[in-house]
């Protein structure tokens, strides 16, 4: 299932539109280093740095860290992508490693966690005075679930066969015993529902960071063609980037 997500986030360009806000916050934190919290798979991951790479921010370097990291998955990716690089040992996105820097970026995950989790997680990037994008690959919005219950379903028996690597048990379990198009139903529904929407988005941000130390902006970008990016960026404020270099 995880391979299927990589996929079709990464063949259908999923978080394109937010390529020129990551840029944004990029330049606004002076940063060319990103550190994806909850990276799974890394889908979507290594389109979004190359797009980085060839017009805004031809340095840029991402650093894919899970708690429960798929090394295996990362170095397929890492061959394939340029300054792409990943952590092998398990990273709590709630109480990241000081020694682990860069732009803070969580791409369709930030619904797993309840508010307290996800009010942490925010916190987190808040203490440590670096910037954190969270993006969703889609709106919570009643057609992204009907899409995910009709065309994505057709859309997984189509293109099965192609998803690299290849294997005979992804087979059985897609068109033989239909485990994972049933599952991959129900986890998209769930995480529709679980999404935060862009208010819900800012009053964690407010929660995580009662002081105001940084600037925060949530909001929906779409695809040409319909789909939606739900987003939140958060870039430390002036004077906080300036306390950190004082202290730095």
């Amino acid at each position: 299932m995880m391979d299927y997500l990589r996929f079709m986030i990464s063949a259908l360009g999923t978080y394109q539109p937010i390529v020129p806000l990551l840029a944004r916050a990029l330049h606004q934190t002076r940063q060319t280093r990103m550190l994806e919290l909850c990276a799974g798979a890394g889908g979507g991951t290594a389109g979004v740095l190359r797009s980085l790479r060839t017009t805004a921010q031809p340095e840029a370097r991402i650093c894919l860290t899970d708690l429960y990291p798929q090394p295996a998955a990362w170095q397929a990716l890492q061959a394939a992508a340029p300054g792409l690089e990943f952590e092998p040992a398990p990273v709590d996105a709630t109480a990241v490693p000081a020694a682990l820097s860069g732009f803070r970026t969580v791409f369709s995950a930030f619904h797993h966690f309840p508010p307290a989790a996800a009010e942490a997680l925010l916190a987190d990037a808040v203490h440590r005075r670096t910037g954190i994008g969270v993006f969703e690959g889609a709106g919570k919005h009643w057609l992204e679930l009907l899409l995910a219950v009709t065309v994505l379903p057709v859309a997984q028996l189509l293109i099965t066969p192609f998803i690299r690597p290849f294997r005979l048990s992804r087979l059985f379990f897609t068109y033989g015993l239909p485990l994972i198009p049933l599952f991959t139903i129900w986890d998209g529904c769930v995480s529709i529902l679980r999404m935060y929407p862009p208010d819900q988005l800012l009053a964690l941000a407010r929660r995580a960071d009662p002081q105001g130390r940084f600037q925060w902006k949530a909001g929906i970008v779409r695809h040409w063609w319909g789909p939606q990016v739900t987003y939140l960026i958060g870039v430390p404020s002036r004077e906080s980037q300036e306390v950190s270099t004082l202290e730095s």
